[in-house]
């Protein structure tokens, strides 16, 4: 990573702030909400970081790696006796969150602790493994902020980094954060194996409804070869049926377009948008909230709000994107507007937007490479919609299989 001189003194400086920080005081049972939530690094930290005694300590992370009064915990860690932390590891857009989608930091000295940063990026297996076993660590600990999206790379790279850390030889802990957009159930059709890719490794559905713990627990027993010596420090305070704000915590986009919550309660939905050729409103403040093309007018909007979507309406909006698909070109399209977050279901949305896309505007299509299909995990939605199903044929579509996947992940669950 390049630092020019002016980036140089202040990371100079922020390495003199957090060498001479305090030991991290976890809040007590009345800090914060209401609600009482600590992370697991929270609970961690109030435990003198026993699970990591006498353990040289290599962390996953990203920006989304904080404490309540938003310090990053590499900082913290790295300025406390307690821990020997030699590692940091980071996924893509990196661990100081520098890299836009499909980018990465690279391998780097962090210039405020001075650590090792090396990139997991794409890397999987022995090639990852290799990392790990160089990097000199004893235990692999993992803290990220999950968005509930099984096509959200970050579950996978845990995933990776579980059956990397087997064939090393290390121990693995995951660090708990809340699911943002609940854990009250899992929605969507579940992958089929042939169309495993990083933004899928695993039969999961769409919407997993689950925390990044309970995650690693269903991977170690159901999906790994040979199950990673696992450790996973829970929540306090925390329900299935909590949305974000309910925690208490800072909100840290976990990517460059995820700005927000409420991006994460759509994104599972309207994620599916990438898989075509319109704009998933990437390049606007809004992405994933903000759909649209060039040649498309309101009649589109008319049509969405007629499926009568649960919890959700649509307003006719035109927008011009600084990057990625129609940069520069002023399109047309819609906005999502949640007005009951408990009754909507973002991958019903999702299909409802696709289908009503298709059937308003001549000019929609598939991305050329199906890419559609490894975000909905096989061909069925595609060619149900191609054929002309409604939303209620290619939603029941799926039903059988994610039954199957809410029994298999019942056994995983830690909080009620």
């Amino acid at each position: 990573m390049k630092l020019s001189r002016r980036n140089l003194l202040a990371a100079t400086t922020a390495a003199a702030a957090v060498s001479a920080a305090p030991a991290y005081a976890a809040p007590g049972p009345g800090h914060g909400s209401g609600r009482k939530l600590r992370t697991g690094f929270e609970r961690l930290a109030a435990d003198g970081y026993a699970l990591l005694d006498g353990q040289r300590v290599g962390v996953v992370t990203n920006p989304t790696g904080i404490t309540r009064d938003v310090r990053h915990i590499v900082d913290v860690m790295h300025a406390d006796d307690r821990v020997d932390l030699i590692a940091v590891f980071g996924p893509e857009h990196g661990f100081r969150g520098t890299a836009q989608a499909g980018g990465s930091e690279g391998r780097y000295d962090d210039p405020a602790t001075g650590l090792p940063v090396y990139d997991t990026y794409l890397k999987s297996g022995q090639p990852l493994a290799d990392i790990f076993t160089a990097s000199g660590v004893d235990t692999v600990v993992f803290d990220i902020q999950d968005v509930g999206a099984r096509f959200y790379t970050y579950i996978w790279t845990m995933y990776d980094c579980m059956e990397a850390a087997q064939l090393a030889g290390k121990r693995f802990v995951v660090l708990d954060r809340p699911n943002p957009v609940t854990g009250r159930a899992a929605l969507g059709p579940v992958l089929h194996k042939e169309f495993a890719t990083f933004v899928g490794r695993q039969p999961v559905s769409q919407a997993h409804g689950m925390t990044v713990a309970e995650l690693a627990r269903l991977f170690n027993h159901e999906f790994l070869t040979s199950p990673v010596p696992l450790e996973t420090v829970r929540m306090s305070g925390w329900r299935r049926s909590d949305f974000y704000d309910a925690s208490g915590l800072p909100w840290v986009p976990p990517s460059p377009n995820m700005p927000t919550p409420e991006t994460a309660l759509v994104y599972s939905g309207t994620c599916l948008f990438e898989g075509t050729n319109l704009s998933e409103g990437r390049g606007t403040t809004r992405p994933f909230e903000l759909l649209g093309a060039e040649g498309i007018d309101g009649r589109w909007a008319a049509a969405a709000n007629e499926l009568e979507l649960a919890g959700v309406r649509f307003r006719e909006a035109y927008f011009t994107p600084t990057f990625s698909k129609f940069q520069g070109k002023t399109v047309g399209g819609v906005q999502l507007h949640v007005h009951d977050r408990e009754a909507f279901d973002p991958v019903r949305t999702g299909i409802g937007l696709l289908i009503s896309a298709k059937r308003v505007w001549s000019g929609f299509a598939w991305r050329a490479d199906n890419w559609i299909d490894k975000l909905t995990g096989s061909t069925l939605v595609r060619t149900l919609i191609d054929s002309g199903a409604g939303v209620d044929e290619v939603v029941g579509a799926w039903q059988d299989e994610l039954r199957e996947f809410r029994r298999m992940r019942r056994e995983y669950l830690l909080y009620r």
